[in-house]
This record gives C-alpha cells, sequence and structure tokens, in this order.
C-alpha cells in the first residue's frame, strides 16, 4: 500500500515513515498543502494521513479534493484537535478515520492493518511498459528480457517514470520523490541531471528505446506512446 503523509511536524512525519517503512507500507510525505497537491497531480497512493493544521492551510480541504479525485482511496485525519464537532467535521469531509494525537504508532499501524487486509492489490505482479519488465518484489529491472543493474536511485526515478508514464513531471516533483531533504540542494537539478543521465545510458545500452523527453523549463516526459 503506498501511503501520502502529509504533516508539517518534521520529527513526527519521521516516526510515522520510519515505523510504517518497516511493514509493507509505501511511505511518501509532504510537509504542506502545496507539496502535498504536486504530488498528488503526478503519483497514484492507496491511503493518505492527513493533518488538519498545515501551515499554508486547512487539511480538510485537501481531503475534500482527495475525495472528490479518489473515491476508493483511505483517509485517515490526524489532528490536535479532538472534540467531537472536531471529529464529525473531519469524517464528514470525507475522512474514512481520525485519530488524535497524540499518536500512538501501534494504532496507527492497527487501523492500517485494518484497512490492507480489505485491499487486494497485486503487488508482486511485474510492471510492464513495452520492451522494460521492472518485478517490483524482488526491484529487478529487464530490457528485452535481460536484465540491467540499477542503483536505488536509478531504480526509484525509473519506477516513478514508468508509473506517471505519458505525463509531464515537474523537476521538483521527481527531486520530492526521490530525496527527503531537497531543500539542501539549493534549487541545483545538478543531482537529478545526473541520475537521468546515468538511468538513460544503461536502459539505452541494453537496447531500450529512449523514452526520457526533456520539457524545456519544466521537466520531462517519460514517453511511450
Amino acid at each position: 500500500m503506498k501511503i501520502l503523509v502529509i504533516e508539517d511536524e518534521q520529527d513526527l512525519l519521521n516516526s510515522i515513515s520510519n515505523y510504517l517503512d518497516k511493514d509493507q507500507f509505501l511511505c511518501e510525505y509532504a510537509l504542506d498543502l502545496k507539496s502535498a497537491r504536486l504530488r498528488l497531480s503526478v503519483e497514484g497512493f492507496n491511503c493518505f494521513i492527513v493533518d488538519t493544521d498545515l501551515p499554508d492551510g486547512s487539511g480538510l480541504e485537501l481531503v475534500k479534493e482527495i475525495r472528490k479525485e479518489n473515491s476508493e482511496a483511505f483517509i485517515l485525519i490526524i489532528s490536535e484537535r479532538n472534540s467531537i464537532k472536531d471529529k464529525v467535521e473531519g469524517l464528514n469531509s470525507g475522512a474514512d478515520d481520525y485519530l488524535p494525537k497524540p499518536i500512538a504508532l501501534p494504532e496507527l499501524h492497527a487501523r492500517l492493518n485494518a484497512v490492507l487486509r480489505r485491499y487486494k492489490p497485486s503487488p508482486h505482479a511485474p510492471l510492464e511498459v513495452n520492451e522494460i519488465r521492472m518485478k517490483t518484489d524482488t526491484y529487478e529491472v529487464f530490457v528485452h528480457n535481460k536484465e540491467v543493474t540499477l542503483t536505488k536511485k536509478e531504480y526509484d526515478l525509473l519506477l516513478f517514470f514508468i508509473t506517471n508514464k505519458n505525463r509531464v513531471i515537474s523537476k521538483l516533483a521527481i527531486v520530492e520523490h526521490l530525496w527527503s531533504n531537497y531543500q539542501d540542494f539549493n534549487e541545483s537539478y545538478d543531482f537529478l541531471y545526473a541520475q537521468i543521465k546515468n538511468l538513460r545510458k544503461k536502459l539505452t545500452a541494453a537496447g531500450c528505446t529512449d523514452y526520457i523527453q526533456n520539457i524545456n523549463r519544466i521537466g520531462y516526459k517519460f514517453r511511450t506512446n
């Protein structure tokens, strides 16, 4: 299950991500509404953990947006507000569950496990796009049935491209996805350019079509059609 955690308290965010990453959950995160909306525009999530009070607006508005776009996603609100009125408002906004702070991580884990028991994806089915095949359970990549050895970042980058194929992805969205401490890079994308260059080189060397298209001043598109 792929989870987006929207929480501006960095320590709590790290605690949630580290705790859930030990299990069958894949966590991404956003610190504010702006970052969350950027993630929503390019990524597919099954579950959202949303704080009600974010530095640039109300998490309840985001819950409404998520529910409008994704009727099947599981949305869990976390909040300092724990009155009955607040819980009712949160659930009426489209959330499935409401967990007041301070959060007990085992309880959060148990609630997500209950959701996971009802969620029946095919996590080990290979992901195939033309001549590329990715085995998401073993992190293997094949081009024309020949294995291509990628670094962890190159693998994550390729997976991100493929799951968002034929869509324009901004450089910032890619950076936020691959590097949690992207703020430290002072708006330089040299490290991203290097990863894309290496990924492209390895794929084309294996006989793969170069699907990575540069969109001037914006980002990239993994064009497969």
